[in-house]
Protein backbone atom coordinates (compact mmCIF):
# COMPACT_ATOMS: atom_id res chain seq x y z
CA UNK A 1 0.00 0.00 0.00
CA UNK A 2 1.53 3.03 -0.93
CA UNK A 3 1.38 5.52 2.11
CA UNK A 4 1.44 9.78 1.31
CA UNK A 5 0.93 12.37 4.36
CA UNK A 6 -2.54 12.47 3.87
CA UNK A 7 -5.55 10.59 5.10
CA UNK A 8 -7.18 9.61 1.83
CA UNK A 9 -4.02 7.15 1.09
CA UNK A 10 -4.37 5.41 4.30
CA UNK A 11 -8.47 4.29 3.50
CA UNK A 12 -8.01 0.29 2.88
CA UNK A 13 -7.67 -0.03 -0.83
CA UNK A 14 -8.71 -3.44 -0.73
CA UNK A 15 -11.87 -1.46 0.59
CA UNK A 16 -11.82 0.50 -2.94
CA UNK A 17 -12.31 -2.46 -5.29
CA UNK A 18 -15.85 -1.50 -3.59
CA UNK A 19 -15.70 1.12 -5.85
CA UNK A 20 -15.28 -0.95 -9.15
CA UNK A 21 -18.09 -3.25 -8.36
CA UNK A 22 -20.37 -0.35 -7.65
CA UNK A 23 -19.42 1.58 -11.00
CA UNK A 24 -21.38 -1.33 -12.31
CA UNK A 25 -24.44 -0.54 -10.82
CA UNK A 26 -27.22 0.57 -12.75
CA UNK A 27 -28.88 3.69 -11.59
CA UNK A 28 -32.54 5.53 -11.06
CA UNK A 29 -34.85 1.98 -10.04
CA UNK A 30 -37.99 3.12 -8.28
CA UNK A 31 -38.14 1.61 -4.77
CA UNK A 32 -41.72 0.30 -3.83
CA UNK A 33 -43.56 1.85 -1.07
CA UNK A 34 -46.72 0.05 0.76
CA UNK A 35 -48.91 3.75 1.13
CA UNK A 36 -49.68 6.74 -1.12
CA UNK A 37 -16.68 16.30 21.59
CA UNK A 38 -17.22 18.01 23.81
CA UNK A 39 -13.38 18.44 24.27
CA UNK A 40 -11.55 21.50 22.47
CA UNK A 41 -8.85 19.43 20.46
CA UNK A 42 -5.40 22.07 20.32
CA UNK A 43 -4.84 24.13 17.40
CA UNK A 44 -2.14 22.70 15.02
CA UNK A 45 -1.41 24.68 11.71
CA UNK A 46 0.37 21.40 9.91
CA UNK A 47 -1.70 19.08 8.62
CA UNK A 48 -0.42 15.40 9.28
CA UNK A 49 -1.70 12.22 7.84
CA UNK A 50 -4.66 10.38 9.50
CA UNK A 51 -3.85 6.90 11.47
CA UNK A 52 -3.51 3.46 9.09
CA UNK A 53 -6.93 2.09 9.92
CA UNK A 54 -4.87 -0.93 11.30
CA UNK A 55 -7.55 -0.75 14.62
CA UNK A 56 -10.53 -1.40 12.80
CA UNK A 57 -11.34 -4.83 12.41
CA UNK A 58 -13.48 -4.26 9.38
CA UNK A 59 -10.55 -2.86 7.77
CA UNK A 60 -8.38 -5.42 8.68
CA UNK A 61 -10.85 -7.96 6.51
CA UNK A 62 -9.50 -9.22 2.98
CA UNK A 63 -12.09 -7.80 1.01
CA UNK A 64 -10.51 -9.32 -2.18
CA UNK A 65 -11.19 -12.58 0.14
CA UNK A 66 -15.23 -11.10 0.00
CA UNK A 67 -15.06 -10.52 -4.16
CA UNK A 68 -14.37 -14.06 -4.40
CA UNK A 69 -17.83 -15.28 -2.82
CA UNK A 70 -19.64 -11.76 -4.26
CA UNK A 71 -19.82 -13.80 -7.70
CA UNK A 72 -21.50 -16.78 -6.69
CA UNK A 73 -25.37 -18.23 -8.39
CA UNK A 74 -27.15 -18.17 -5.49
CA UNK A 75 -29.81 -19.59 -7.16
CA UNK A 76 -30.74 -21.39 -10.39
CA UNK A 77 -32.03 -19.94 -13.40
CA UNK A 78 -35.86 -19.77 -12.99
CA UNK A 79 -35.66 -19.66 -9.24
CA UNK A 80 -37.26 -17.27 -7.54
CA UNK A 81 -35.64 -17.12 -4.11
CA UNK A 82 -34.04 -13.95 -2.78
CA UNK A 83 -32.42 -12.43 0.24
CA UNK A 84 -34.05 -9.93 1.88
CA UNK A 85 -32.42 -7.64 4.35
CA UNK A 86 -34.72 -6.36 6.90
CA UNK A 87 -34.08 -2.78 8.25
CA UNK A 88 -35.14 -0.97 11.45
CA UNK A 89 -34.53 1.87 14.09
CA UNK A 90 -33.50 0.30 17.55
CA UNK A 91 -34.62 1.46 21.25
CA UNK A 92 -31.95 4.34 21.06
CA UNK A 93 -34.24 6.18 17.93
CA UNK A 94 -30.89 7.12 16.14
CA UNK A 95 -29.43 3.95 15.55
CA UNK A 96 -30.05 1.10 12.96
CA UNK A 97 -30.36 -2.70 12.81
CA UNK A 98 -30.73 -5.45 10.55
CA UNK A 99 -31.45 -9.04 9.80
CA UNK A 100 -31.37 -10.92 6.71
CA UNK A 101 -34.16 -13.56 5.56
CA UNK A 102 -34.45 -15.36 2.33
CA UNK A 103 -37.81 -15.65 0.53
CA UNK A 104 -39.39 -18.04 -2.04
CA UNK A 105 -40.54 -15.20 -3.82
CA UNK A 106 -40.06 -11.51 -5.44
CA UNK A 107 -42.37 -8.99 -4.18
CA UNK A 108 -44.25 -6.49 -5.45
CA UNK A 109 -45.43 -4.56 -2.87
CA UNK A 110 -44.41 -4.26 1.09
CA UNK A 111 -47.12 -6.05 1.83
CA UNK A 112 -46.84 -9.03 -0.01
CA UNK A 113 -43.38 -9.68 2.66
CA UNK A 114 -43.75 -11.48 5.64
CA UNK A 115 -44.22 -9.80 9.08
CA UNK A 116 -41.18 -10.88 11.05
CA UNK A 117 -39.62 -10.45 14.20
CA UNK A 118 -36.68 -10.13 16.71
CA UNK A 119 -35.73 -10.06 20.46
CA UNK A 120 -36.62 -6.58 21.38
CA UNK A 121 -34.70 -6.92 24.31
CA UNK A 122 -31.92 -7.06 23.16
CA UNK A 123 -32.20 -3.39 21.21
CA UNK A 124 -33.70 -1.54 24.03
CA UNK A 125 -37.24 -2.00 22.45
CA UNK A 126 -38.90 -4.41 24.58
CA UNK A 127 -38.35 -6.59 27.85
CA UNK A 128 -36.96 -10.30 28.50
CA UNK A 129 -40.65 -11.31 29.63
CA UNK A 130 -42.14 -10.07 26.36
CA UNK A 131 -39.04 -9.92 23.85
CA UNK A 132 -40.58 -10.33 20.77
CA UNK A 133 -41.20 -7.47 19.16
CA UNK A 134 -42.68 -7.30 15.35
CA UNK A 135 -41.15 -5.87 12.24
CA UNK A 136 -43.84 -4.91 9.21
CA UNK A 137 -42.09 -3.93 6.29
CA UNK A 138 -43.05 -0.56 4.80
CA UNK A 139 -40.92 0.79 1.74
CA UNK A 140 -39.11 -1.86 -0.71
CA UNK A 141 -35.52 -1.09 -1.96
CA UNK A 142 -33.22 -2.65 -4.39
CA UNK A 143 -29.30 -3.93 -2.76
CA UNK A 144 -26.89 -2.26 -3.97
CA UNK A 145 -24.60 -4.75 -1.76
CA UNK A 146 -25.85 -8.12 -3.19
CA UNK A 147 -27.34 -6.63 -6.29
CA UNK A 148 -30.67 -7.54 -7.83
CA UNK A 149 -32.93 -9.31 -7.65
CA UNK A 150 -32.06 -8.95 -3.76
CA UNK A 151 -33.98 -6.60 -1.40
CA UNK A 152 -33.13 -4.04 0.96
CA UNK A 153 -36.26 -3.73 3.14
CA UNK A 154 -37.38 -0.83 5.57
CA UNK A 155 -40.05 -1.54 8.45
CA UNK A 156 -41.44 -0.36 11.58
CA UNK A 157 -41.36 -1.89 15.11
CA UNK A 158 -43.95 -3.21 17.21
CA UNK A 159 -44.29 -4.45 20.78
CA UNK A 160 -45.81 -8.20 21.28
CA UNK A 161 -49.12 -6.89 21.11
CA UNK A 162 -48.50 -5.00 17.53
CA UNK A 163 -48.70 -1.98 19.73
CA UNK A 164 -46.23 0.51 18.05
CA UNK A 165 -42.25 0.73 20.09
CA UNK A 166 -41.62 4.07 21.95
CA UNK A 167 -39.51 4.57 18.97
CA UNK A 168 -41.85 3.68 15.76
CA UNK A 169 -42.64 7.55 14.98
CA UNK A 170 -43.56 6.57 11.44
CA UNK A 171 -46.82 5.90 12.58
CA UNK A 172 -47.87 9.41 13.58
CA UNK A 173 -46.14 10.51 11.00
CA UNK A 174 -48.45 8.01 8.34
CA UNK A 175 -51.19 9.29 10.12
CA UNK A 176 -50.64 13.32 10.04
CA UNK A 177 -49.87 12.66 5.90
CA UNK A 178 -52.96 10.63 5.68
CA UNK A 179 -54.48 14.09 5.96
CA UNK A 180 -52.09 16.34 3.94
CA UNK A 181 -52.26 14.34 0.72
CA UNK A 182 -54.31 17.44 -0.92
CA UNK A 183 -51.78 19.87 -0.29
CA UNK A 184 -49.12 17.18 -1.97
CA UNK A 185 -46.34 18.39 1.24
CA UNK A 186 -42.63 17.97 -0.27
CA UNK A 187 -39.54 17.62 1.39
CA UNK A 188 -35.59 17.41 0.49
CA UNK A 189 -33.21 16.83 3.88
CA UNK A 190 -30.27 17.70 3.47
CA UNK A 191 -28.53 15.02 6.11
CA UNK A 192 -24.43 16.14 7.62
CA UNK A 193 -22.22 13.32 9.39
CA UNK A 194 -18.96 13.43 10.24
CA UNK A 195 -16.55 10.15 9.24
CA UNK A 196 -14.65 9.25 12.29
CA UNK A 197 -10.83 6.97 12.24
CA UNK A 198 -10.75 3.80 14.61
CA UNK A 199 -10.14 5.89 17.81
CA UNK A 200 -13.13 8.10 17.29
CA UNK A 201 -11.17 11.21 16.12
CA UNK A 202 -12.87 12.47 13.02
CA UNK A 203 -10.91 11.20 9.67
CA UNK A 204 -7.97 12.49 8.59
CA UNK A 205 -6.65 15.16 11.84
CA UNK A 206 -3.36 15.40 12.85
CA UNK A 207 -2.64 13.16 16.26
CA UNK A 208 -3.53 15.12 19.17
CA UNK A 209 -4.27 18.59 16.80
CA UNK A 210 -6.31 20.30 14.59
CA UNK A 211 -6.04 21.03 11.06
CA UNK A 212 -6.15 24.69 10.44
CA UNK A 213 -9.56 27.11 10.88
CA UNK A 214 -12.40 26.54 8.46
CA UNK A 215 -12.14 27.47 5.37
CA UNK A 216 -11.07 26.03 2.49
CA UNK A 217 -13.26 22.80 3.11
CA UNK A 218 -16.47 23.34 2.77
CA UNK A 219 -16.74 22.14 -1.39
CA UNK A 220 -13.36 21.31 -1.06
CA UNK A 221 -11.16 19.51 -3.58
CA UNK A 222 -7.13 18.12 -2.63
CA UNK A 223 -6.02 15.85 -0.49
CA UNK A 224 -5.15 18.58 1.88
CA UNK A 225 -9.01 19.49 2.12
CA UNK A 226 -11.19 16.49 1.46
CA UNK A 227 -11.02 13.26 3.09
CA UNK A 228 -12.98 10.24 2.13
CA UNK A 229 -14.45 11.21 -1.36
CA UNK A 230 -14.47 7.17 -2.70
CA UNK A 231 -16.43 6.32 0.46
CA UNK A 232 -19.08 9.42 -0.26
CA UNK A 233 -18.97 8.75 -4.28
CA UNK A 234 -19.58 5.03 -3.54
CA UNK A 235 -22.94 6.17 -1.52
CA UNK A 236 -23.88 8.19 -3.81
CA UNK A 237 -24.46 5.47 -5.89
CA UNK A 238 -25.46 2.83 -3.84
CA UNK A 239 -28.30 4.95 -2.95
CA UNK A 240 -29.17 5.65 -6.86
CA UNK A 241 -29.14 1.99 -7.57
CA UNK A 242 -31.02 1.14 -4.44
CA UNK A 243 -33.79 3.65 -5.69
CA UNK A 244 -33.54 6.66 -3.27
CA UNK A 245 -33.79 10.10 -4.92
CA UNK A 246 -30.48 11.55 -3.69
CA UNK A 247 -29.76 15.08 -4.86
CA UNK A 248 -26.91 15.42 -4.73
CA UNK A 249 -23.49 15.79 -2.25
CA UNK A 250 -21.08 17.47 -0.77
CA UNK A 251 -17.73 18.74 1.30
CA UNK A 252 -19.06 20.69 4.37
CA UNK A 253 -17.32 23.38 6.37
CA UNK A 254 -15.03 20.53 8.30
CA UNK A 255 -12.92 18.66 7.30
CA UNK A 256 -14.25 14.69 7.63
CA UNK A 257 -17.89 15.99 7.16
CA UNK A 258 -19.99 15.66 4.83
CA UNK A 259 -23.72 16.40 3.23
CA UNK A 260 -25.89 14.57 1.62
CA UNK A 261 -29.46 15.60 0.25
CA UNK A 262 -32.22 13.44 -0.18
CA UNK A 263 -35.44 14.63 -2.36
CA UNK A 264 -37.49 15.77 -3.03
CA UNK A 265 -40.48 13.29 -1.92
CA UNK A 266 -43.52 13.23 -0.81
CA UNK A 267 -44.71 12.72 2.84
CA UNK A 268 -43.46 9.79 4.85
CA UNK A 269 -41.23 8.61 1.76
CA UNK A 270 -38.77 11.38 2.12
CA UNK A 271 -38.17 9.77 5.82
CA UNK A 272 -38.03 6.24 4.77
CA UNK A 273 -34.84 7.12 1.82
CA UNK A 274 -32.85 9.43 4.69
CA UNK A 275 -33.42 6.13 7.14
CA UNK A 276 -32.19 4.00 4.15
CA UNK A 277 -29.57 6.15 3.44
CA UNK A 278 -28.22 6.22 6.88
CA UNK A 279 -28.24 2.21 6.77
CA UNK A 280 -26.24 2.10 3.42
CA UNK A 281 -23.49 4.69 4.37
CA UNK A 282 -23.03 2.68 7.32
CA UNK A 283 -22.82 -0.67 5.79
CA UNK A 284 -20.50 1.23 3.50
CA UNK A 285 -18.00 2.77 5.90
CA UNK A 286 -17.84 -0.78 7.68
CA UNK A 287 -16.12 -2.26 4.54
CA UNK A 288 -13.61 1.57 4.16
CA UNK A 289 -12.64 0.76 7.91
CA UNK A 290 -14.52 4.18 9.00
CA UNK A 291 -17.28 5.46 11.44
CA UNK A 292 -19.89 7.70 10.72
CA UNK A 293 -20.98 9.98 13.46
CA UNK A 294 -24.17 11.94 13.22
CA UNK A 295 -23.83 13.62 16.51
CA UNK A 296 -24.70 17.37 16.23
CA UNK A 297 -21.71 18.47 17.69
CA UNK A 298 -18.38 16.28 17.51
CA UNK A 299 -16.22 19.07 17.91
CA UNK A 300 -16.14 22.58 19.72
CA UNK A 301 -15.23 25.60 17.65
CA UNK A 302 -16.50 23.60 14.57
CA UNK A 303 -19.35 23.97 12.38
CA UNK A 304 -21.67 21.19 13.79
CA UNK A 305 -24.18 18.76 11.82
CA UNK A 306 -27.41 19.20 11.11
CA UNK A 307 -30.53 17.88 8.55
CA UNK A 308 -32.03 20.96 7.61
CA UNK A 309 -35.09 19.93 6.36
CA UNK A 310 -36.73 21.60 2.95
CA UNK A 311 -40.48 21.67 3.17
CA UNK A 312 -43.25 23.50 0.65
CA UNK A 313 -46.86 22.70 0.17
CA UNK A 314 -48.15 22.46 -3.52
CA UNK A 315 -49.66 26.16 -2.20
CA UNK A 316 -46.35 27.68 -1.32
CA UNK A 317 -44.87 26.26 -5.66
CA UNK A 318 -47.63 28.27 -6.56
CA UNK A 319 -47.73 31.68 -7.84
CA UNK A 320 -47.89 34.07 -5.17
CA UNK A 321 -46.75 31.01 -3.03
CA UNK A 322 -45.05 33.17 -0.73
CA UNK A 323 -47.80 33.99 1.43
CA UNK A 324 -48.36 30.35 2.02
CA UNK A 325 -44.52 30.14 2.93
CA UNK A 326 -45.00 33.27 5.70
CA UNK A 327 -47.69 31.94 7.35
CA UNK A 328 -46.54 28.79 7.89
CA UNK A 329 -43.37 30.34 9.15
CA UNK A 330 -45.24 32.48 11.37
CA UNK A 331 -47.40 29.43 13.07
CA UNK A 332 -43.83 27.62 13.08
CA UNK A 333 -42.50 30.78 15.32
CA UNK A 334 -45.74 30.23 17.98
CA UNK A 335 -44.34 26.36 18.56
CA UNK A 336 -40.86 26.92 18.67
CA UNK A 337 -39.68 25.28 21.64
CA UNK A 338 -42.32 22.34 20.66
CA UNK A 339 -40.06 21.86 17.34
CA UNK A 340 -36.93 21.73 18.77
CA UNK A 341 -37.99 19.17 21.68
CA UNK A 342 -38.25 16.52 18.51
CA UNK A 343 -35.72 17.70 16.30
CA UNK A 344 -33.21 15.34 18.19
CA UNK A 345 -33.61 11.76 20.33
CA UNK A 346 -32.55 13.61 23.14
CA UNK A 347 -35.49 16.03 23.29
CA UNK A 348 -33.37 19.40 22.52
CA UNK A 349 -30.34 18.05 24.54
CA UNK A 350 -28.38 17.10 21.40
CA UNK A 351 -29.34 20.33 19.60
CA UNK A 352 -28.14 22.68 22.74
CA UNK A 353 -24.77 21.62 21.83
CA UNK A 354 -24.97 22.98 18.15
CA UNK A 355 -27.95 25.80 18.22
CA UNK A 356 -25.65 28.08 19.75
CA UNK A 357 -26.39 31.40 17.53
CA UNK A 358 -22.85 30.52 16.06
CA UNK A 359 -21.49 28.58 13.14
CA UNK A 360 -23.63 28.87 11.30
CA UNK A 361 -27.04 28.68 13.69
CA UNK A 362 -29.53 30.41 15.23
CA UNK A 363 -29.57 30.34 19.44
CA UNK A 364 -32.15 27.10 20.76
CA UNK A 365 -33.69 29.66 22.45
CA UNK A 366 -34.74 31.86 20.20
CA UNK A 367 -36.89 31.90 17.01
CA UNK A 368 -35.81 33.55 13.67
CA UNK A 369 -36.14 33.44 10.04
CA UNK A 370 -35.09 35.54 6.87
CA UNK A 371 -34.17 35.48 3.31
CA UNK A 372 -31.02 33.75 2.71
CA UNK A 373 -29.69 33.82 6.23
CA UNK A 374 -28.11 30.82 7.01
CA UNK A 375 -27.81 31.83 10.67
CA UNK A 376 -31.68 31.73 11.43
CA UNK A 377 -34.22 29.12 12.37
CA UNK A 378 -35.87 29.31 9.03
CA UNK A 379 -34.11 30.63 6.29
CA UNK A 380 -35.60 31.66 2.81
CA UNK A 381 -33.86 31.17 -0.02
CA UNK A 382 -32.91 34.04 -1.93
CA UNK A 383 -34.44 32.88 -5.22
CA UNK A 384 -37.59 31.69 -3.66
CA UNK A 385 -37.82 35.49 -2.86
CA UNK A 386 -37.44 36.76 -5.77
CA UNK A 387 -39.77 34.67 -7.50
CA UNK A 388 -42.59 34.94 -4.52
CA UNK A 389 -43.01 31.00 -4.29
CA UNK A 390 -40.88 28.02 -3.21
CA UNK A 391 -40.37 26.43 -0.01
CA UNK A 392 -38.65 27.50 3.41
CA UNK A 393 -35.53 25.52 4.95
CA UNK A 394 -36.29 24.38 8.72
CA UNK A 395 -32.26 25.14 9.76
CA UNK A 396 -33.05 23.62 13.15
CA UNK A 397 -33.71 19.59 13.14
CA UNK A 398 -29.83 17.88 14.53
CA UNK A 399 -27.85 15.37 12.47
CA UNK A 400 -29.06 12.51 14.44
CA UNK A 401 -33.14 13.91 14.05
CA UNK A 402 -35.68 11.04 13.46
CA UNK A 403 -37.42 12.12 9.65
CA UNK A 404 -40.24 10.59 10.90
CA UNK A 405 -40.74 13.55 13.75
CA UNK A 406 -39.61 16.31 12.22
CA UNK A 407 -42.34 15.43 9.47
CA UNK A 408 -45.04 14.78 11.47
CA UNK A 409 -44.50 18.00 13.70
CA UNK A 410 -44.42 19.91 10.44
CA UNK A 411 -47.03 18.58 9.11
CA UNK A 412 -49.28 19.02 12.08
CA UNK A 413 -48.00 22.65 12.71
CA UNK A 414 -48.23 24.05 8.92
CA UNK A 415 -50.71 22.19 7.95
CA UNK A 416 -52.79 20.74 10.34
CA UNK A 417 -52.57 23.52 13.10
CA UNK A 418 -52.23 21.34 15.54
Amino acid sequence: MVKTGFANSNLNLEALTLLSRINCLRFFPVSIMAEDSKAKIQHNPKILSGPVLTNSPNAALSKNLLSRYQNIVLFNEGDTRLIATYVWIDGTGEHIRCKDRTLNFYPRAPTELPVWNFDGSSTGQADRKNADTHLVPRTIYKDPFRQEPHILVMCDTYKYNMEPTETNHRVNCQAAYDKCTKEEPWFGIEQEYILLDADLRPFGWPPGGCPPPQGPYYCGVGANKVFARDLVQAHYMCCLYAGIPLAGTNAEAMPSQWEFQVGPAVGVKAADDVWMARFILHRLAEEFGVIVSFDPKPVEDWNGSGAHVNFSTKAMRAKNGIVEIEKAIDKLSKVHMKHIKVYDPRGGKDNERRLTGQHETASIKDFTSGVANRSCSIRIPRKCAEESCGYLEDRRPASNCDPYAVIDALLRTCILNE
